[in-house]
């Protein structure tokens, strides 16, 4: 439907189904019209036929020969078609036997002709040489051995007359009914759209620093009650959206300025203090050491970043999940040993999902680093490869602390740390585990942590499995 610019919706609500209920009536009245003249020329034909059967039994040969009816009373005789019936009778030859007065000489259509195959027909319209409509009904009749031609009319005048009396109506009446339709319309239509008018007046107050205030809903169960409530959800998403941001921006600055804090803090006092070449090599040790965290806090925001704006464009290939497993657990042994840890992998080698590897290789470290950080001295990480109906699983578990019930809901909330007072070199900035639930999501997988506290953590994570390739 073409929209109509510079009318509300409410001018164009009431416009068009005016127009639709204009179309309506006048269909209606056409039909109603059509059936009318119908009917009404159906009653008229059943009347001549009527009346053409009694004209028949009246009609007799006098003695000379000459056609007569019996009666000079009767519709027949009438003197004009306006008030009555008219009558004429021809012989087989063609010759006028019969004229009533109010024909004036005129006829109710040609001659017959005797070769003319057959006389008798069903009324029907005829126009005189005066201009006036007639119905016309024709009969052949038999009069004492004798052949006659008969034809019967009446006027058609008050049927048209009755007729356009009702169109006329009609045409006074339909639009006047239009009009009022449509003034009561264009009112329900401004007390049907009156919530919407509130819902943009309160919207256009709602601004950044006020998100969390919400559409007033009248009715929830009809169409603006839907939209209020889906504007109010959008609301919701963007006050959520908008606090994680600024929680994000906070925790952001914050892990930047620690490192940026430390290694300047480190020169300076560097620069106090004289000392020889192996105090300065420590010096620089700590400075590289802070610079290469902030380098991977770094590679984590940009990770983050570009996953939130959907610009990772994921490689896809076979990927054999207990090779990964492995590749990844050799990586962070150095670390495990430095603890005297033990990593231990298994698994069906016959594994093999569709994925990114270097993401998927990404998570693995993650999940496997934090299990050596919070694993004790001499503790064990197991990574276990398996695979149950449809889903291939991996488990990463320590023998750490595990996590209680309230942070196992936060753990995959960026900057979220369980124990704030750990150093960073402990807990991290807390953004390890956000790319570890978004890395699984983007390859249709999902993640779940399995806690003990006080014994153990395991992080479980399910992808689909590859699709085999048919074999010819």
């Amino acid at each position: 439907m073409k929209v109509m610019p510079g009318r509300t919706l409410r001018v164009r609500l009431t416009l068009l189904y005016g127009v639709l209920l204009a179309l309506g009536l006048t269909l209606y009245a056409v039909g109603t019209s059509v059936y009318l003249l119908h009917d009404l020329r159906k009653q008229q034909d059943v009347s001549l036929d009527r009346e053409i059967e009694t004209v028949e039994g009246l009609i007799f040969l006098s003695p000379e020969g000459e056609v007569e009816l019996r009666s000079e009373e009767g519709e027949a005789r009438s003197e004009s078609p306006e008030h009555g019936y008219v009558l004429e009778m021809w012989s087989v030859d063609g010759k006028p036997m019969f004229l009533s007065a109010g024909l004036e000489d005129a006829s109710l259509g040609p001659a017959p002709d005797a070769t003319q195959n057959p006389f008798d027909r069903s009324p029907h319209s005829y126009r005189l040489s005066n201009g006036s409509r007639v119905r016309v009904a024709a009969r052949r009749h038999n009069v004492e051995g004798r052949v006659l031609l008969l034809r019967l009319a009446v006027s058609e005048e008050p049927l048209w007359d009755e007729f356009w009396d009702m169109v006329s109506v009609l045409a006074i009446g339909l639009p006047i009914m239009v009009l009022l339709i449509g003034f009561a319309g264009y009112a329900v239509a401004g007390q049907a759209l009156q919530p919407v008018d509130e819902m943009a007046q309160r919207a256009r107050k709602i601004s950044a620093e006020r998100l969390n205030e919400r559409l007033s809903i009248l009715n929830p169960n009809d169409e603006l009650g839907n939209l209020g409530l889906a504007f109010n959800e959008t609301l919701a998403r963007l006050e959520k959206s908008f606090e994680q941001l600024r929680r994000f921006t906070a925790d952001a600055s914050h892990e930047l300025r620690t490192p940026l804090t430390a290694i300047r803090s480190v020169g300076e006092v560097a620069l106090q203090n004289p000392g020889d070449t192996a105090y300065y090599r420590d010096i620089i040790g700590s400075m590289l050491e802070e610079a290469n965290r902030l380098t991977r806090l770094v590679e984590s925001l940009l990770t983050i970043s570009r996953a939130d704006a959907g610009h990772i464009q994921l490689q896809h290939t076979a990927v054999n999940i207990l090779d990964l497993a492995k590749e990844s657990a050799t990586l962070l042994e150095v670390l495990a040993e430095e603890k005297q840890q033990t990593i231990a992998v298994q698994g069906d080698p016959s594994i093999t999902i569709s994925a990114d590897r270097l993401i998927l290789r990404q998570v693995l470290i993650n999940l496997i680093d934090n299990a050596v950080k919070y694993s004790p001295t001499g503790g064990r990480i197991e990574v276990r490869v398996k695979a149950t109906t449809g889903e291939a699983q991996i488990e990463i578990e320590d023998s750490g602390p595990g996590i209680s019930v309230e942070h196992a809901e936060k753990v995959f909330q960026r900057f979220y740390r369980i124990n704030k007072a750990r150093t960073h070199a402990e807990g991290g900035a807390g953004l390890g585990l956000s790319i570890v639930e978004w890395a699984v999501s983007v390859h249709g997988g999902r993640v779940e942590l399995d806690s003990t506290p006080g014994a153990k953590c395991t992080f479980r994570l399910h992808f689909p499995l590859k699709q085999q390739e048919p074999t010819g």
